[in-house]
């Protein structure tokens, strides 16, 4: 390896773990704001988790500072360094000396993983300024998706502002994509195809179900990842490898009774990994595809 491919190596390392960071401290403030919310208009929340959190409503954008969730201690900069920080204090707060958890620290590591893998297995050559903002849009959308996964898997729920702002960054892909396309009234299909695909579909079982099979907020994630990806191939991938994902988690889990017939999964997580899967091998597995019809 080239010394400069280290060197974007480990630039990527080092902010993947800081975005990490972010992602980690937004998931909980958006928790809070969620609670906030459904507690101002009437319905039930667990109140140990609302009074823990209500603290992280008060602050304002400008005077916002992290802080430990038990005893209210307002993190140094030497408190806040990705990784590091929770290796030397061995996952307990310096203060209270609680533990903080392994959800923060995963996040972390997750991230930088997901940055590193996005370079490393980009399909698309980086040799102009189009396709350059089309991986800082990835890689955008990649702390999104960050705070979105965690946030389900722990509290199977999709927060709206980190929907809405996905569903921004896909925009803007979709908008980069035409641009830069030969035959922009195909693409135009292939985009709306890949729409239908990831989020028409669960808009129709949320609709038929009445929202029992499936949320609405999966509707709207799967109208961001759409967009993402912009063509109804890599689409149609995600979906697959969503699907076969939950049932590689569901299918053992029922067997050995973990999971019961009415438990609810999380489908956020799922469709992410599938996402992720199709926008870094989707054009790979398409190719083998189509050679092996020839």
């Amino acid at each position: 390896m080239h010394v400069e491919q280290l060197l974007i190596y480990l630039v990527l390392i080092f902010l993947g773990l800081c975005f990490g960071s972010f992602a980690g401290a937004s998931m909980w403030r958006l928790r809070a704001l969620q609670l906030k919310e459904d507690k101002d208009e009437g319905e039930r929340v667990n109140m140990n988790e609302y009074n823990s959190l209500y603290k992280l409503t008060k602050a304002s954008l400008f005077s916002d500072r992290s802080q430990c969730l038990h005893c209210s201690y307002k993190l140094r900069w030497y408190d806040m360094i990705p990784l590091a920080s929770w290796l030397s204090l061995k996952g307990k707060c310096r203060k209270c000396h609680k533990k903080i958890g392994y959800l923060e620290p995963m996040i972390e590591l997750g991230l930088a993983a997901f940055f590193v893998a996005s370079y490393a297995f980009w399909p698309y050559r980086l040799d102009g300024g189009v396709e350059v903002v089309h991986l800082v849009l990835w890689l955008l959308s990649g702390i999104v998706l960050a705070i979105m996964f965690a946030y389900d898997a722990k509290w199977s729920m999709l927060p709206d502002k980190a929907n809405y702002t996905l569903i921004g960054l896909g925009f803007c892909n979709a908008l980069l994509v035409l641009y830069s396309a030969l035959d922009k009234s195909d693409k135009v299909i292939n985009i709306l195809v890949s729409v239908i695909i990831l989020s028409g579909i669960y808009l129709a079982l949320y609709l038929i179900s009445k929202g029992r099979w499936i949320g609405f907020g999966d509707v709207k994630l799967g109208l961001g990842l759409a967009l993402m990806l912009a063509d109804w191939k890599l689409a149609f991938i995600a979906l697959f490898f969503a699907n076969f994902i939950g049932c590689l988690i569901v299918i053992p889990g029922m067997v050995a009774g973990r999971i019961k017939r009415n438990s609810h999964v999380p489908f956020g997580p799922l469709l992410i990994a599938g996402f992720v899967i199709a926008g870094l091998a989707g054009n790979y597995l398409v190719n083998i595809f189509f050679s092996s019809l020839v």
